[in-house]
C-alpha cells in the first residue's frame, strides 16, 4: 500500500516514499515474487487459484506523484498496480484536510500568538502559542523527525495539530472545511494547493486509467473515515464516489478501498451490495483463500531503499 511517490517536508504518518527508493522497491518485486493487478488478485480469490507469493500494488487518495513519479515507473518496470482515488478531490485546487492542518501548524513560519477556534459541536479550544510563534530550525528538525504512529507529539504546535487531527478524523467534509477555513484565516494560509500535496488532474486520471497496466478504483467521494458514520452516509461515500468516477472513466470501478481503512459490518455489506469484488483494509494481513473479499489485508511501504524494502516483503509472506 502506497500514498505519494514523493519527498515531503514533513511526513509524520510515514506515507511517501521518494521515487528512486520507490525505483528500488519496484526492482525488489520484479525479482522476488509474482506482481498481479488487484482484479486478478480478487478474481483469483473467488475461484480459489490464488498463486503463492502473489503481490498487488496499490495507491491511495489519487496525489498528483502518482501519475507524475510512479506512473512512468510502473510502466517501465511493467508492473500493474491499482490507484484508488477520492473522487471530488480530482482537479481541485485544494490539498487534502490532514494535508493542510499539518501544513498549518508543523510549517508555518510564523503563527499569532494565541489561538481561539470553534469546534464543530460548538466546543471552543484556545492555545498559547508564543513560546513557538516562529518556526525554528531546531522546531521544524523536530516536526521533520516526527513520526506520530509511535510517537507523542514534540512541541506545543504538533500537540495542537494532532488533538485537531483527532477532532477533525471522524467528522463529515463540511464540518472538517468549516474549522479549516478558520484555521486559515487564522494563520494567514495561503489558498491552493501546495505543489506536493496536489491531487490529479480530470484529463491525468483519464491518461492513468488508458494504461493497461492501471486499474482505477473507488475511494468514496470524500474520504470519510466511514465506521464513524451511519449505514446511510456510508453508502452515500461509497456510491457517490464510485458513480463520479463511472462518469469521467466510462467504466465502472469494481474494486474499493476504505479510507483510513476504517470501516465495520456495515461497510462490508454495503460494499458486497454494491457489487465490488473486493474491497481492500488498511489492515497488515496476507490474503489468502479463506480471507473475506471485503476485508482484504494490505501492507503498508515505508521509504525504505531496496535492501530493507526485501527484507520487510519477507517478513510479511511469513506473517
Amino acid at each position: 500500500m502506497y500514498h505519494q511517490v514523493a519527498e515531503p517536508a514533513t511526513d509524520i504518518w510515514d506515507l511517501a516514499v521518494s521515487p528512486a527508493h520507490f525505483e528500488q522497491q519496484l526492482r525488489v518485486l520484479k525479482q522476488t515474487g509474482q506482481v498481479v493487478s488487484t482484479t486478478e488478485l480478487s478474481e483469483r480469490l473467488h475461484l480459489g487459484t490464488l498463486k503463492r507469493r502473489s503481490i498487488a500494488i496499490t495507491f491511495d487518495d489519487g496525489y498528483l506523484d502518482n501519475y507524475l513519479q510512479a506512473s512512468p515507473l510502473l510502466t517501465r518496470y511493467q508492473l500493474p498496480a491499482t490507484f484508488f482515488v477520492v473522487s471530488e478531490n480530482v482537479g481541485l485546487n485544494q490539498e487534502f484536510w490532514w494535508d493542510e492542518l499539518a501544513g498549518i501548524f508543523l510549517e508555518s513560519e510564523y503563527l499569532p500568538p494565541s489561538l481561539a477556534l470553534i469546534l464543530p459541536g460548538g466546543d471552543h479550544l484556545g492555545a498559547d502559542l508564543r513560546p513557538e510563534q516562529h518556526l525554528t530550525p531546531a522546531l521544524r528538525q523536530q516536526h521533520q523527525q516526527w513520526r506520530a504512529i509511535e510517537q507523542a507529539p514534540p512541541t506545543l504546535r504538533a500537540a495542537l495539530f494532532y488533538r485537531l487531527w483527532q477532532q477533525l478524523r471522524p467528522l463529515p467534509a463540511p464540518a472538517q472545511q468549516a474549522c479549516l477555513q478558520q484555521l486559515r484565516t487564522w494563520a494567514s494560509w495561503p489558498p491552493g494547493a501546495r505543489p506536493i500535496y496536489r491531487t490529479i488532474s480530470p484529463d491525468q486520471l483519464h491518461e492513468l486509467h488508458s494504461s493497461p497496466l492501471v486499474t482505477i478504483g473507488a475511494h468514496t467521494a470524500t474520504h470519510p473515515a466511514l465506521a464513524s458514520h451511519p449505514a446511510a452516509l456510508q453508502q452515500h461515500e461509497v456510491a457517490t464516489g464510485r458513480q463520479a468516477l463511472h462518469q469521467a472513466l466510462g467504466e465502472q470501478p469494481m474494486l474499493l478501498a476504505y479510507p483510513y481503512g476504517s470501516y465495520n459490518r456495515d461497510t462490508t455489506a454495503i460494499a458486497a451490495q454494491l457489487g465490488f469484488k473486493a474491497a481492500f483494509t488498511t489492515d497488515a494481513q496476507l490474503i489468502t483463500a479463506a480471507s473475506p473479499p471485503h476485508k482484504l489485508g494490505r501492507f503498508q511501504v515505508n521509504n525504505w531503499n531496496g535492501d530493507e524494502f526485501k527484507r520487510r516483503l519477507t517478513h510479511w509472506f511469513n506473517h
